[in-house]
């Protein structure tokens, strides 16, 4: 198999889990080689809350296992990752759309976006378009509440974007329903990239605000997310504090045990 169609190897492991590419530029090159190649992925973006969710969800810690890419989102990771010696800079699926979106428009790859709702997915559409006039947005769609990411339904979208000829994948229906959802379509259909990209679209449309530079670029959106909803976040980020002090009082050079990564769905196309 080409080399462009190989996993990248491990650069870190954060509680059992790898995150094996360092940054932007790295995912949409890394991305478009596969494509290239024939060869589909999956890419998660790991964050404080996901820790939290694959310590008490096996599927989702077996999907994060499966996947193609991981990357560091969030300051905390970060650091975590650089406390192993290790270059890493974030990368959050809301940073990662544009420019997925205009390597996709320059190399004349279809995109398919599914999540979010159905005003939202218009909006950004219309956005990304005058951005990147050459872009092929050849699926969209938004779900029902409740939706079942390993539903015969979710079967069917998976089979819709394949026909509408989209080879990337952006998926936009939060943790841990878009890892479940890619990771299962991922495995029917190698060929497509799937990306799970929270709010990211909701940014883009302008339908949700997200937090100043300034906050991103300190690693302080968390303060962000948690002033302008305290009721909502406040339980979130007290458990993701408690795994981040847990992990922390592992020694640098001492990883932690896997969970038992499940078998994987193919060699190497994933």
């Amino acid at each position: 198999m080409a080399l462009s169609a190989v996993a990248p190897s491990a650069l870190a492991s954060i509680d059992g889990q790898d995150i094996n590419i360092a940054s932007t530029s790295e995912v949409v090159k890394a991305s478009i080689n596969r494509l290239t190649a024939g060869v589909g992925f999956t890419l998660f973006t790991l964050n404080l809350d996901h820790l939290v969710k694959r310590r008490s969800d096996p599927a989702f810690r077996s999907a994060y296992g499966r996947a193609t890419f991981v990357t560091a989102d969030g300051a905390p990771v970060v650091w975590l990752a650089r406390k192993q010696g290790v270059r890493i800079d974030r990368v959050t699926g809301a940073d990662l759309v544009i420019p997925m979106c205009e390597a996709a428009a320059r190399e004349g790859i279809p995109v398919a976006f599914y999540g979010s709702s159905t005003q939202s997915l218009a909006r950004a559409a219309a956005n990304l378009r005058r951005m990147f006039p050459r872009i092929k947005i050849n699926f969209m769609e938004a779900p029902p509440q409740g939706f079942n990411p390993t539903s015969p339904a979710a079967d069917d979208a998976a089979r819709r974007m394949a026909a509408a000829g989209a080879r990337i994948c952006f998926i936009a229906l939060g943790a841990p329903k878009q890892e479940a959802f890619a990771d299962r379509m991922g495995a029917r259909h190698p060929n497509l990239g799937f990306l799970g990209i929270g709010a990211a679209l909701d940014f883009i449309a302008g339908d949700q605000v997200r937090a100043p530079k300034f906050f991103q670029n300190h690693g302080l959106e968390w303060a962000w997310r948690l002033a302008s909803n305290p009721q909502r976040m406040a339980i979130r980020y007290a458990r993701c504090a408690a795994v981040l002090a847990m992990i922390a009082l592992i020694p640098t050079q001492a990883r932690a045990p896997h969970f038992g990564r499940a078998p994987s769905l193919g060699p190497t196309t994933r």
